[in-house]
């Protein structure tokens, strides 16, 4: 049964997803990339990316490649896809990730200006849709074929389908560092009562990975939502 999840999501000690000023420069906004000291080194990011079949091992890789196991489609919020807002000046501009991204599957961007899908190398084809978080989730379940859909951000595209009740396992990293300002992923959100339950969380040099399930199985004690 295909289920939707959330991997590798990392945040910061005071609860930010990304830093301030997102920008070319700053896709992550100001001090962003240092929430993923734990990921950029490990042998699945390093392969993912770049191709390369080194980096490192423990922990931390455990858990980057478990976030790529049997998902079958992502879906974006626009800024995960690129900094440019409005309307698409052309079609020149396609990704922040290169002519490879690390995705290899069908992709759905969440976005209020229609463009036509994206074909790019190694599997990944970008689709733009217009229609909300419902519509690109039932595209997503249907390319998915019986596999997972990964949400991959950024907080406000999680926030939405939290709020919907529709991820059913979160996977967060917690960096320690401060961004002091920038985009919170929990804000507004009551994990508790939308049916959240911790399941797991190891430590590593470089992050806490905590995983979250919602609904029946999370383990929490009788009686208590």
């Amino acid at each position: 049964m295909t289920r939707v999840r959330v991997e590798g999501f990392t945040i910061s000690l005071d609860g930010y997803g990304a830093g301030p000023d997102q920008d070319l420069q700053h896709p992550l906004g100001v001090g962003g990339t240092d929430l993923h000291q734990w990921l950029l080194p490990t042998r699945t990011f390093q392969r993912s990316l770049f191709g390369k079949d080194d980096g490192t091992s423990g922990v931390d890789d455990d858990f980057a490649a478990r976030g790529f196991r049997n998902v079958g489609a992502w879906i974006l919020g626009r800024n995960m896809f690129g900094p440019i807002r409005g309307d698409w000046p052309d079609d020149q501009w396609k990704g922040w990730w290169g002519d490879s991204p690390p995705y290899h599957v069908p992709v759905f961007v969440l976005t209020h200006h229609a463009r036509a899908p994206l074909v790019m190398e190694g599997g990944t084809t970008f689709h733009f849709v217009t229609g909300g978080i419902h519509e690109a989730l039932e595209r997503a379940r249907v390319a998915a074929s019986g596999k997972d859909v990964r949400i991959g951000g950024g907080p406000a595209t999680i926030r939405q389908y939290l709020r919907e009740g529709l991820i059913d396992e979160l996977h967060i990293a917690i960096s320690p560092v401060l961004l002091g300002r920038g985009e919170s992923l929990f804000e507004g959100i009551d994990l508790r009562a939308l049916g959240y339950a911790c399941a797991e969380f190891t430590a590593s040099e470089k992050a806490t990975h905590v995983v979250l399930l919602r609904g029946p199985g999370t383990g929490l004690p009788p009686g208590l939502p």
